[in-house]
């Protein structure tokens, strides 16, 4: 059984990744529904938060029906950390967590997100000083290193670990690989596997199917999986993982209708957490992987990117689920 602190997150959790501009409660919804064990919010800058900036309020908002949350604060500032993730831990998730892996350049190159590997002893000061501040458990999320002559995950874990932090996740690539290439999953097993180590270590990375899910949860060792890109357009993924977990069999696809519908659901929560105008805009990002794999789709999707009416957007998805409804949607 794993457990981050009393939260129980059964045998083999299954975690929703912190995703810019994608993990927003709309997007989560439809994964809570589809066999998610636990989730985050999108990363939220901590000196957003101090200054009471409106789109960092806006991150902080979660539902009942998404526990167990935790909520990502990212910085480079000891002070402004503190401070930030005591505004998160008021907002009552099941945990706060720490974002040391996020990889673009005005975040990492400033000395926040994966930045702070450059400099553990700073990672570590603020992720004590955070742990001291929080009634509720603290976890973090990293990388491997800033580059492959740089592989400190070892160290940063045990650092993190003598602090108290109550889980950690690595994603299995260094800062300078961006998403690029392959994630090595060997170094997050070499640290689930230290001695020292008693928290959970969740591995993420590359897992885009059950069968490498099956895979890498034999071979590597870890506590769980977090997925990230993988769910986007599928959230289907998790409880797809789950089945094969169990039976060896791998579930069928969604139907057409079944896309649709999860479609539908994300773009309405989407227009009543957001806003109308807000709500459409951001959720164009979103059909071309609702709907991959359907034939002479284009047209569908452009007059729902350049529509501005909610009622001409449902009734574009809803004429997909006619004109496609022979067609099984490739997995």
């Amino acid at each position: 059984m794993v457990k981050i602190g009393n939260i129980d997150l059964g045998d083999f959790p299954l975690l929703l990744a912190p995703m810019e501009d994608v993990s927003d409660p709309p997007f989560r919804a439809v994964c809570k529904e589809n066999g998610v064990d636990m989730m985050y919010t999108e990363f939220i800058s901590a000196e957003g938060l101090i200054r009471d900036a409106a789109k960092s309020i806006q991150k902080l908002d979660i539902f009942e029906y998404e526990r167990p949350i935790g909520i990502q604060i990212f910085g480079d500032k000891v002070e402004v950390m503190r401070e930030a993730a005591a505004i998160a831990d008021n907002t009552n998730p099941e945990l706060v967590d720490i974002n040391y892996g996020c990889p673009v350049k005005n975040v990492a190159c400033k000395g926040a997100g994966a930045g702070l590997l450059k400099d553990l002893p700073k990672m570590q000061k603020i992720t004590e000083e955070i742990v001291k501040i929080c009634k509720r458990p603290v976890t973090v999320k990293t990388r491997l290193g800033w580059d492959s002559s740089s592989l400190n995950i070892l160290e940063a874990a045990k650092r993190l670990q003598d602090v108290g932090i109550q889980a950690l996740t690595i994603h299995g690539r260094t800062r300078e690989q961006l998403y690029k290439g392959e994630a090595d999953w060997r170094l997050i097993a070499e640290v689930k596997n230290m001695p020292d180590i008693k928290i959970p270590i969740f591995g993420n990375g590359d897992i885009d199917s059950p069968e490498k899910a099956l895979e890498y949860r034999n071979r590597y060792g870890v506590d769980g999986i977090m997925i990230g890109r993988a769910a986007i357009g599928y959230p289907w993924i998790f409880n797809e993982i789950k089945h094969y977990f169990k039976t060896g069999q791998k579930l069928p696809p969604p139907t057409l209708q079944q896309r649709v519908d999860a479609c539908k659901k994300h773009f309405e929560f989407s227009l009543q957490w957001k806003g109308e105008k807000l709500g459409i805009f951001e959720m164009r990002r979103h059909y071309t992987n609702y709907f991959r794999g359907l034939p002479d789709f284009k047209p569908f999707r452009m007059r729902m990117v350049e529509s501005s009416s909610p009622s001409e957007i449902r009734e574009t998805l809803d004429q997909i689920a006619v004109v496609y409804q022979e067609f099984q949607v490739i997995n």
